[in-house]
C-alpha cells in the first residue's frame, strides 16, 4: 500500500537516515524501533505526508486512507466528547444530506411514470444502500463502543472536551482515528495516556480490526502482542525483520555479533594497511605498492556499529536504615471533592519488603491515594507511616523541583556518593543522556528529559520506602530495564503506580485495583491480576444471569440449585470458548498453508517462464481471494471469542 524508495533525511549537516527502502503491505503490523533520536517519529511524519524526505520517494496506492496519531497534537475544544468523535463520520453526514435532498425531490415530483422519475428512484435507492454499507445506521454504536473501550463513561459523552485533561483529549483523537477505519494506522506512543484496561482494549482492536499498523512504543508487551514485523532504525539505516519484537531482539543480537566480528576484522586489515603505508612511505622501490594501498583504504566501505551500549548497566540504591515492619497503614482512608467520592474506607497494610502495584482506570484515585500517603492533600481516615520509614517519592512534578542553574552532570554529581561517582556518565547514558547532553543546563531540558533526570536523582538516594507514580513515562526500553532491575534488587518497600505490564511483570507481588470508589486487593503479579479479572468477569456474568432469572420468576429454588445452574452455565461457557479457540487455531493453520502456496506462486511468477504463464496469475488471484476470505472468518472468530469472554 505504501512504498518507500531510497529516502534520505538531512537536518543541516547531519544525516538522520539514508538509502531507506521498504514496503508496507496489507495486514502488516510493524513495530518501528530504534534508540531515541534515531528518526522513528520523523519517519512516521513522512509516511503520514506531514513531512517530506530530503531525497527519495514515497508512493501510496490510490485511495489509501492513512490515520496518524502523533505524540503531541493541537486539539479542538469546541464540542462535546461524542460530537468530536462523530467528526470521523463526516462523510456519513454528507450521505444523509444527499439522501434527504433526493427524498425531497421525489416528494415534489408528480411525473411518476417518466424515465427521469425512475432514474431518481434508482439514485435514491443506491444512495441508501451506500449509506447502509458505510454504517450509516450503526455508526453511533461504533462511537459508543470505541469511546467506552478507551475508558470514557457514557456520562462523559455530553461533556465538553475542554473539561478533560490533555491525556483524555488525546484519547478522543485516538478514537476518531480508529473510527475512520484507515487502511494504514501510524501510531506514535499511543499508550502514553492509557490505563491497563484501555491498553488491552486497544490491543484487541489493533489485532482483530485494524488493517496495516506501524507502531512506535516503549511498551514492550503492547508491541509484542500486536506486531508481526519489526523495522529497526540504526546508524542511519533500517533493518527489516519479519518477526515479533521478542524474536527481533534475539536476531538483532546475532546481527550485532556478526557486525562486531566483521568490524574487528576490517579494523585489523585497516591497521595492517596503514602500518605498511607508514613503513614504506619514503622508499622509492615501494612507491607503487604504497599508492595502491592508499587507494584501497579510500575505497573501503567502513562498517559502522550502533553506539548503543547493550551491556548490562546496573544501579543499586544506597543502603538505608531498616524501616519498621509496616511502613504504610491506612485505616478508613477516604477522599472526597465536594459531592464526588474518589474512594472511601480504604484499609491497607503494607509490610516491609513488599512491592505492590496500584492499578485502575485514570481518574479512579491512584495518584490521589499516593498524595494522601505523602500528606500532600487533606483526607478523612488515617495514614500511618511506619517507624524509620525514609521515603523516596517520584511524581511528575518532581521534575520541576530540579535546580535550573546546574548542568545535567552536576545535578547527579552533587548527590552521588562513593563508588557510584565513577559511573555517572554510564548512568546518564542508560537514561538517554548522551555525551552531547550531559553539559546542558537543566533549564533548557524538555519535560521528558527533566523527568528522567529526577528519576536518576532518586535512584542514588538512600531510602527504604519507594513511592513511584508512573515512573516509566519518558523512558525507553533500556532505561526501563535499568530501573526495573534496580527496584527488583531494592531491599525496601515499593509502591508503584503504572500501566506498563511488562515493567510490572516479575516486579510486584501484590496488586491493588482502584475502581468505583473502592480498592480491592489481589495477591500475585500483574498477569495473575489480569487473569483473575477475567475470572471475576465470568463470575459477574453468572451473577447477572442469576439476577435476571430472579426478576422474571425463573430462578431455581434455593442456593444449591442456583449454584448447580451457575456451574452448568460456566461449564457450557468454557466449552464454547474452547471450541472457538480450536476453530481459530485451525483457521490460522489454513491461512499459513495458503500464504505458503501464495509465496511459492509469487516466486514462480518472478521467473521469466512463470511471468508468461497465465494460469499462474489465475492461481495467484484465487489464492489471494481465499486468504482474504479465511482472514475475514478468522477476524469474526476472534471477535466472537472476545464477546464470549466479555461480561454482559
Amino acid at each position: 500500500m505504501i512504498s518507500v524508495d531510497n529516502i534520505e533525511v538531512d537536518f543541516g549537516a547531519v544525516t538522520l537516515f539514508k538509502d531507506v527502502s521498504f514496503v508496507i503491505n496489507d495486514r502488516d503490523k510493524i513495530a518501528l524501533v530504534g534508540k531515541n533520536g534515531a528518526g522513528k517519529s520523523t519517519l512516521l511524519k513522512i509516511l503520514a505526508g506531514k513531512s517530506r524526505p530530503t531525497k527519495g520517494t514515497i508512493a501510496t496506492a490510490k485511495d489509501t486512507r492513512i490515520g496518524y496519531l502523533p505524540q503531541v497534537m493541537a486539539i479542538s475544544d469546541s464540542k462535546t466528547v461524542f460530537e468530536e468523535a462523530e467528526k470521523a463520520f463526516a462523510h456519513i453526514d454528507e450521505m444523509r444530506q444527499r439522501i434527504e435532498k433526493l427524498r425531497n425531490e421525489m416528494a415534489e415530483r408528480t411525473d411518476y411514470d417518466s424515465a427521469e422519475y425512475h432514474d431518481l428512484i434508482d439514485r435514491f435507492t443506491q444512495a441508501e444502500e451506500i449509506y447502509a454499507i458505510n454504517g450509516g445506521n450503526t455508526y453511533h454504536a461504533e462511537i459508543e463502543k470505541t469511546l467506552i473501550g478507551l475508558g470514557f463513561r457514557r456520562s462523559d459523552f455530553d461533556r465538553p472536551t475542554s473539561e478533560f485533561s490533555g491525556g483524555w483529549r488525546m484519547r478522543i483523537e485516538l478514537a476518531k482515528i480508529l473510527l475512520l477505519n484507515p487502511d494504514v494506522l501510524l501510531l506514535d506512543e499511543p499508550t502514553n495516556h492509557l490505563d491497563i484496561e484501555s491498553i488491552r482494549w486497544l490491543e484487541s482492536f489493533l489485532i482483530n480490526k485494524a488493517n496495516a499498523v506501524i507502531l512506535v512504543s516503549h511498551d514492550r508487551a503492547f508491541i509484542n502482542n500486536i506486531t508481526n514485523r519489526t523495522i529497526e532504525i540504526s546508524c542511519g539505516r533500517i533493518y527489516d525483520y519479519r518477526v515479533k519484537y521478542d524474536q527481533f531482539i534475539r536476531l538483532r543480537k546475532e546481527r550485532r555479533e556478526q557486525q562486531m566480528r566483521a568490524y574487528e576484522n576490517q579494523q585489523k586489515a585497516i591497521a595492517e594497511t596503514e602500518e605498511f603505508i607508514e613503513r614504506f612511505r619514503y622508499k622509492a622501490t615501494k612507491a607503487v605498492q604504497v599508492q595502491s594501498r592508499i587507494k584501497q583504504l579510500e575505497k573501503i566501505d567502513r562498517i559502522e556499529i550502533d553506539d548503543e551500549d547493550n551491556s548490562v548497566m546496573s544501579i543499586k540504591f544506597p543502603e538505608a536504615i531498616r524501616s519498621g515492619n509496616y511502613p504504610v497503614i491506612t485505616e478508613g482512608l477516604t477522599k472526597r471533592y465536594g459531592d464526588h467520592t474518589v474512594f472511601e474506607d480504604v484499609n491497607i497494610t503494607i509490610k516491609r519488603g513488599e512491592k505492590i502495584a496500584l492499578v485502575g482506570k485514570n481518574g479512579e484515585g491512584k495518584s490521589t491515594f499516593v498524595k494522601c500517603v505523602m500528606g500532600e492533600i487533606p483526607h478523612d481516615g488515617k495514614v500511618i507511616i511506619g517507624h524509620n520509614a525514609k521515603i523516596g517519592y517520584f511524581a511528575q512534578n518532581q521534575a520541576q523541583l530540579l535546580d535550573d542553574t546546574l548542568t545535567v552532570y552536576d545535578t547527579i554529581d552533587h548527590i552521588a556518593q562513593g563508588e557510584i561517582r565513577t559511573k555517572i556518565r554510564d548512568i546518564l547514558g542508560a537514561f538517554m543522556f548522551g555525551e552531547d547532553a550531559i553539559d546542558k543546563r537543566v533549564t533548557v531540558l524538555s519535560g521528558g528529559e527533566r523527568t528522567r533526570l529526577a528519576m536518576i536523582r532518586l535512584l542514588l538516594q538512600p531510602v527504604n520506602l519507594l513511592i513511584l507514580d508512573e515512573p516509566t513515562n519518558h523512558l525507553d526500553m533500556r532505561s526501563k530495564d535499568v530501573l526495573k532491575a534496580a527496584i527488583k534488587d531494592f531491599g525496601g518497600t515499593a509502591i508503584i503506580v503504572s500501566h506498563d505490564r511488562d515493567f510490572l511483570d516479575g516486579l510486584v507481588d501484590k496488586v491493588y485495583e482502584f475502581a468505583d470508589g473502592h480498592v480491592r486487593e489481589y495477591i500475585g503479579g500483574i498477569y495473575d491480576f489480569l487473569a483473575k479479572k477475567d475470572i471475576d468477569s465470568l463470575a459477574q456474568l453468572n451473577q447477572t444471569k442469576r439476577s435476571k432469572a430472579a426478576d422474571t420468576g425463573q430462578q431455581a429454588h434455593g442456593d444449591e440449585t442456583a449454584g448447580r445452574n451457575d456451574y452448568e452455565e460456566r461449564k457450557q461457557l468454557n466449552k464454547r470458548i474452547r471450541k472457538i479457540e480450536a476453530q481459530i487455531k485451525e483457521k490460522e493453520r489454513h491461512i499459513e498453508t495458503l500464504e505458503n502456496e501464495l509465496a511459492s506462486v509469487e516466486q514462480q511468477l518472478s521467473t521469466p517462464d512463470g511471468a508468461s504463464d497465465t494460469s499462474l496469475y489465475e492461481k495467484h488471484k484465487a489464492l489471494k481471494q481465499d486468504i482474504d476470505s479465511a482472514m475475514a472468518e478468522w477476524e469474526s472468530l476472534n471477535e466472537e471469542l472476545t464477546l464470549t469472554n466479555k461480561p454482559n
